[in-house]
């Protein structure tokens, strides 16, 4: 069952999503279109299978998936965001700074102290601009350039 993290207005809700549910291949299919597609990848059965235990915020527009990021929890009070895609059509018009700023506010409720991720190069002022901070060297991750951001959940 999924379940509703934030009502942002009467047609836009972020919502907790279930792994192999409806919903989620909707998401993937999404993730595809948005991150993989452009570089030639796509995503193996091994990789959609180590997804199971994550947490999957989904934001929708009148019931229409149009922004997605994944939560990897780990062990020392840090959790990853991956996966952070927002549909063509509503990119620059805030939809990612709020589904961001909903996966702090869960992350923190469920106890984690750091959010980080890996961004690529041209993100790094959309997480900057979110008060990320930028950690480290430049790496190359599925074939482009990135950086590690981090933030303090306080």
């Amino acid at each position: 069952m999924n379940t509703i993290l934030q009502i942002i207005n009467e047609s836009e809700k972020i919502l907790l999503i279930e792994y192999n549910s409806g919903e989620y291949e909707s998401a993937v299919d999404l993730r595809h279109d948005i991150l993989r597609k452009p570089l030639g990848l796509v995503f193996t059965p091994q990789q959609l299978s180590e997804e199971k235990h994550n947490y999957h915020l989904a934001y929708y527009n009148d019931n229409i998936l149009i922004a997605y990021l994944m939560l990897v929890p780990e062990n020392d009070g840090r959790i990853k965001m991956k996966q952070v895609a927002v549909a063509n059509t509503w990119q620059g018009k805030g939809v990612g700074s709020k589904l961001v700023l909903a996966a702090e506010t869960f992350s923190k409720a469920k106890g984690f102290t750091v959010l980080y991720c890996h961004a690529r190069d041209k993100a790094v002022p959309f997480y900057e601009k979110l008060n990320y901070n930028r950690v480290g060297d430049m790496f190359r991750e599925v074939t482009i350039p990135h950086y590690q951001m981090d933030k303090e959940l306080t």
